[in-house]
């Protein structure tokens, strides 16, 4: 019988790391899953790490290789693969709830179904800590963008999505690049369905000193066509403030400024909040240069 649930993990040269993933999946309370392993490019020793687990029979797991496409490009061969209704993404740096299968399966057995896009549930450090803080305990049902605009949820949570969905809204591939924020799909589900509230704790995530959490600013510079293109998307978005919608006409006329695009302008959505953001996004472009030249600096 097919599983319910693929938990899949992107991952490059973190075979130091993956370790403790992988041991996680063999504590679940629960088996209805398979772990599908999305190898972007590694050069270490991660095949024969993973070709050893697979050999061990604990866990069902699925390999693919890939050249580097970064993690937008491995989410998009993930979602291509996954063939289970339901899916989680866990880095190669966190690991899941001993029984987060569990949770999950179990939740969505009871309240899933096609008129929502799935769960959201919570993150915590590893010291147990919630991240940010908890979902809003009256709420049934909502969209990402209201849960962290409308009822101020703060910090980073699990998204376990139905897999028919997640295979719509691929993510652009832009040449020589290797970003593309990963809210792109999920806004772009918002605006069809809600998710269901489950104020559980389902991973356990660490910020690592070589993730993309801490070095945003530099995929920023490396990046600035992902960057431009999310930020049209969300200009383009019938929800948010028209505070929201400025904030992310700065960000775009600052990444134009950054792939040197004479054409920022033309290509906005919103033509008007772009001029209007030009002298901010100037000021922020400077910050990121400032910032990132400080950075080299000091290693």
């Amino acid at each position: 019988m097919k599983p319910t649930l693929t938990v899949f993990t992107p991952t490059y040269n973190r075979a130091y790391i993956l370790g403790r993933c992988y041991e996680s999946m063999k504590r679940q309370t629960c088996k209805d899953f398979v772990w599908l392993i999305i190898d972007d490019g590694s050069t270490d020793n991660t095949k024969e790490l993973v070709d050893g687990w697979i050999s061990e029979g604990k866990v069902p797991i699925l390999y693919h290789y890939q050249e580097n496409q970064g993690m937008h490009g491995a989410h998009n061969t993930a979602y291509e693969l996954i063939d289970t209704e339901l899916n989680i993404c866990v880095d190669s740096d966190d690991y899941l709830a001993d029984d987060a299968v569990e949770k999950i399966v179990t939740f969505w057995k009871r309240y899933g179904s096609d008129k929502v896009s799935g769960i959201i549930a919570l993150d915590a450090r590893t010291d147990g800590s919630i991240i940010g803080s908890r979902l809003p305990e009256r709420v049934r049902m909502a969209t990402l963008f209201s849960i962290y605009n409308v009822y101020g949820v703060k910090g980073d949570k699990k998204l376990i999505y139905r897999s028919e969905l997640t295979k719509k809204y691929p993510y652009p591939v832009f040449p020589g690049e290797k970003y593309v924020n990963l809210a792109y799909k999920y806004a772009m589900l918002d605006k069809e369905y809600e998710l269901l509230i489950m104020n559980e704790v389902v991973c356990y995530v660490e910020y690592m000193d070589d993730g993309s959490t801490k070095n945003m600013l530099k995929q920023y510079l490396k990046n600035p066509k992902g960057f431009a293109f999310w930020r049209k998307e969300a200009m383009k978005l019938p929800y948010g403030s028209m505070f929201y919608k400025f904030r992310q006409a700065v960000h775009y006329v600052s990444s134009s400024f950054i792939s040197k695009n004479p054409a920022f302008i033309k290509e906005s959505p919103c033509k008007l909040l772009t001029i209007l953001a030009i002298p901010w996004g100037m000021l922020l472009y400077a910050y990121i240069l400032w910032k990132v030249d400080g950075m080299k600096k000091s290693c």
